[in-house]
């Protein structure tokens, strides 16, 4: 990266990261290009030498929070998704460690711009992102298991709306319960209690 490629990146980022504060405070519509240049602490020309409008920077930001995700993932995990129709059935299942810390520690690491991201779905135009979701993963993946089609779009949104949910508890208290009980605690939603871990609670229940 070149001294002027830098510079770019780094005012692209300033002004990403104060679009995510702002978003915290008032709906896109409220939000002027001054305060954000005033929030980014960059002027009104350079931000328009970036972007002609707030809707060029919001699809920007939106960008850039997807590439920072996707960087908490291993190269293995990332090639799996490409890998879906060759690989065997039994590896067919993401909801296990291998996904869902990397995917936990990010949101802890970065609660608060997870959270935006949760309150403003259809602001960072996500649904774009779900969509894509289900062409490239959720689809292929009941495909393989024959699943019915009709139906496909309704698991997806189980899968999907259950782990945000999730997500939410967490969040209001602000990360403090461990990455692996959430995961494990995904796991049961999704999976249901294996014989091991229902063993356990029962050991724990009072006589």
């Amino acid at each position: 990266m070149n001294k002027s490629e830098s510079k770019y990146f780094n005012t692209a980022v300033k002004m990403d990261l104060a679009l995510i504060e702002l978003l915290k405070k008032k709906p896109i519509d409220y939000i002027s290009v001054s305060e954000l240049c005033k929030a980014a602490g960059v002027n009104r020309s350079t931000f328009y030498l970036h972007y002609e409008n707030i809707g060029d920077l919001l699809n920007e930001t939106a960008r850039y929070m997807i590439n920072k995700f996707l960087s908490y993932f291993s190269e293995e995990v990332h090639s799996a998704a490409f890998n879906l129709s060759d690989c065997k059935l039994d590896e067919l299942n993401f909801i296990n460690d291998t996904y869902l810390i990397p995917y936990l520690t990010y949101i802890k690491e970065n609660k608060e711009v997870f959270g935006v991201a949760l309150s403003e779905v259809k602001v960072f135009g996500f649904e774009n992102v779900y969509k894509r979701l289900y062409d490239y993963i959720f689809n292929p993946i009941l495909d393989r298991f024959n699943y019915p089609e009709e139906n496909r779009k309704y698991v997806m949104m189980y899968y999907l709306n259950g782990i945000n949910a999730v997500n939410v508890e967490w969040l209001k208290g602000g990360c403090e319960k461990p990455i692996e009980e959430i995961a494990e605690i995904i796991k049961i939603c999704i999976l249901g209690l294996n014989s091991e871990l229902h063993n356990e609670i029962n050991k724990r229940k009072p006589c």
